[in-house]
């Protein structure tokens, strides 16, 4: 560790925060423009999914390796590296004239993130130790977690006053800030017994979860069995399937898999994963919903957000007394339970039922999430010696991330397949029906442009139905996951203890 004064520590700390911000208000920052996009560019759902997901699948696909070049080459040359391709994609995305331009900037915006979330982690035990470096780890983790319901709020609050661009725009400043920063105050650190970056295996696993994710995404359009489907889904499959088998016959493996034999680091990552396809399932459909079946601004759309996010924040502090008096599995199975019975709520939502029970069942969502993501992912950090922390957190990020991801395809292109099978258009111009099978946005669109409020409603009801089906399945998903906890989640984490330290203490050089 290197010898470092307490204000250059804490300074760079604030930099990487900077850093991790603007990474977790990307996650979310978008979904309540939606709408916005899909008449706008005309995007249809299945383009809508893509400028969320090419964000989320880059960022899951690259969190190993882009962690193990941090460790080789230099953290701080490399997360430099990563805050600049953010700034670059944050233009290119503010500036965007087509769907295309917007996915392609989307995807950029995954690479850097990439890079800044798991260096910045590893950053840490290279300059704090003992209680220092677990108060390090923790405002790390809060700088993303406040930029996840901020990004909602902010969003529609930029939306009300500019263009849709400025969701991005908002970026640039806070990355520049944050360049500098690590520029004069991170010292640089290096882990010269880090694995090596295996370049088939990660491709395996790069290509593998983006084949998986746009085979899911385009069944609707494609067909759910047709071969498009099939080839680039099982493909996926199978690519991601040649990943684990390379790692776990490696003598050296760029991913330790071993970790999942820790019953804590395990069950914890299930449950964070799970709870992540929820959570970004359903930011994809609720600012729909708010936004054009209800009828809200987008700022408005932002503030109706707000049960969900007080839900999380409420549980998540709840989640760390409930933990120490109750145990773990106790509030784990707790959270999901609430998660579950949100869900179930959510299923009575129609046109006509007002805001007054999706407030309801969001504030259950978001109590029943905090209370299962938060100590689960204590639970995985609790686990792990501190020398394995990196890797360990790398490893949990990358399977939230890629539940995220699941989570916006399938739950997305459920949605879209129920909303066509149930959508019952009057005879309309070949464009406006295009429009109106594209999206719920589009049928609004649609409507107000042909003076037809009876196209409007059977949209609206059609994405009502498609919503009903989708959280009667996380509800499933939820209770199915509950029962597996009860069963298997630790009660209790004991700490992890030190392995030896000349075999994993990172090399520093200020």
């Amino acid at each position: 560790m290197q010898t470092l004064s307490s204000s250059r520590r804490w300074g760079a700390m604030l930099a990487l925060l900077l850093g991790l911000l603007v990474v977790g208000l990307d996650v979310t920052i978008l979904n309540v423009a939606l709408p916005t996009l899909a008449v706008d560019l005309g995007a249809s759902t299945a383009e809508l999914q893509w400028i969320v997901d090419a964000f989320i699948v880059v960022l899951a696909a690259l969190l190993l390796p882009a962690g193990l070049l941090g460790d080789r080459v230099g953290r701080k040359k490399v997360l430099l590296g990563g805050l600049a391709v953010f700034l670059v994609a944050c233009v290119l995305a503010t500036t965007a004239d087509s769907v295309a331009v917007l996915i392609a900037a989307r995807a950029l915006m995954g690479v850097g993130a990439a890079v800044v979330l798991p260096v910045s982690m590893a950053v840490v035990p290279s300059m704090f130790s003992g209680a220092e470096r677990t108060r390090a780890v923790a405002v790390l983790t809060a700088g993303m977690a406040i930029g996840l319901p901020l990004g909602p709020l902010l969003g529609g609050w930029l939306l009300e006053h500019y263009w849709w661009g400025s969701v991005f725009l908002i970026n640039i400043p806070l990355i520049l800030v944050g360049l500098a920063a690590v520029a004069v105050l991170l010292p640089e650190s290096i882990d010269r017994h880090a694995p090596r970056i295996q370049p088939l295996p990660a491709a395996c696993a790069v290509v593998g979860l983006a084949a998986f994710v746009y085979g899911i995404i385009e069944a609707p359009v494609e067909g759910w069995l047709s071969a498009s489907t099939l080839v680039a889904g099982l493909g996926g499959l199978l690519l991601l399937a040649v990943f684990v088998s390379t790692q776990m016959r490696a003598a050296d493996p760029m991913v330790d898999l071993g970790l999942f034999r820790s019953r804590p680091f395990l069950w914890g990552s299930i449950v964070a994963t799970a709870a992540s396809l929820v959570l970004m399932g359903s930011l994809f459909l609720v600012p729909q919903y708010l936004q054009v079946v209800e009828g809200h601004s987008a700022f408005g759309t932002g503030l109706r957000l707000l049960p969900m996010i007080g839900g999380l924040m409420v549980g998540g502090l709840a989640s760390e007394h409930l933990a120490a008096r109750l145990g773990y599995r106790a509030t784990v199975t707790g959270g999901l339970g609430m998660l579950g019975a949100g869900c179930l709520v959510a299923m009575a939502t129609g046109p006509e039922t007002g805001y007054g029970l999706a407030a309801t069942w969001l504030a259950v969502l978001g109590t029943g999430l905090g209370m299962s993501l938060v100590p689960a992912t204590d639970a995985v950090l609790g686990s792990l010696p501190p020398e394995r922390a990196a890797v360990g957190s790398a490893l949990m990020q990358t399977m939230r991330q890629t539940g995220g991801a699941i989570g916006v395809a399938v739950l997305g292109s459920v949605s879209s397949t129920v909303y066509l099978a149930r959508l019952d258009l009057p005879e309309l111009p070949a464009e406006a029906e295009r429009a109106a099978e594209d999206s719920v946005a589009g049928a609004a669109a649609a409507a107000d442009a042909l003076g037809a409020p009876e196209v409007a409603e059977t949209a609206f009801s059609a994405f009502t139905d498609a919503m009903t089906v989708v959280f009667l399945g996380c509800a499933v998903l939820a209770g199915a996951v509950k029962v597996a906890a009860a069963l298997k989640f630790p009660k209790r984490i004991e700490p992890a203890e030190d392995e030896a330290q000349s075999q994993h203490e990172p090399t520093g050089t200020a």
